[in-house]
């Protein structure tokens, strides 16, 4: 969260602002962009979206790792019944995400090696799918989905099917299934509505 943090920081102090407010007004969708810039020049400010973010990662993170401490203390006692209490898989939660401290790393490489300071945040993102494979423009509807999916995340269900296996006793297979389930979900159905 620290690093995250500092990331984005970093990032608001040291990106062309002017020019990273037209870029987002860029990406808004050609029939509202119009009467939408003046409202974004508005409200974008560098201080403000410095904080923004940070609350937001801060805040983002606590509740992505209540919702998964949830998940798997419900499933562990729908599973496998072992005694593992709450905070021991918020603990659990919080460690194998902090394998995305190598996804920051790599977003701060991107702004050490950006040839100048016009960068967009989403290039902040380098082991996103979308970075990597798809290539999406901000006005394709795979765009979000595709910055959404990150290399990270695949590091995370792995570490999360390993540790539910060793805590709870369950299969490897069963362990996988409980670690992927939530992101088929959620990245699937995102995925479905994207596709109809």
């Amino acid at each position: 969260i620290l690093l995250a943090s500092g990331l984005f920081i970093y990032y608001y102090s040291w990106v062309d602002f002017p020019w990273l407010v037209e870029e987002t007004i860029r990406q808004l969708p050609a029939e509202s962009r119009a009467e939408a810039a003046e409202g974004v020049r508005q409200f974008m400010q560098p201080g403000r979206q410095m904080w923004m973010t940070v609350i937001g990662i801060v805040l983002g993170s606590l509740v992505i790792y209540t919702i998964q401490a949830i998940y798997l203390h419900l499933v562990n006692k729908l599973v496998s019944g072992e005694d593992i209490g709450f905070g021991s898989w918020f603990s659990f939660t919080v460690w194998t995400n902090f394998v995305a401290v190598f996804g920051t790393l790599a977003g701060f490489a991107a702004v050490f090696m950006a040839d100048s300071n016009q960068l967009a945040t989403q290039s902040l993102t380098v082991l996103s799918m979308n970075e990597l494979l798809v290539h999406a423009n901000p006005d394709n509807a795979w765009y979000t989905w595709a910055n959404a999916v990150n290399l990270v995340h695949f590091w995370i269900i792995l570490l999360i099917s390993i540790g539910f296996a060793r805590w709870t006793k369950s299969s490897m297979v069963k362990s996988s299934i409980v670690a992927t389930l939530p992101w088929l979900l959620i990245f699937g159905l995102w995925a479905l509505k994207i596709a109809i």
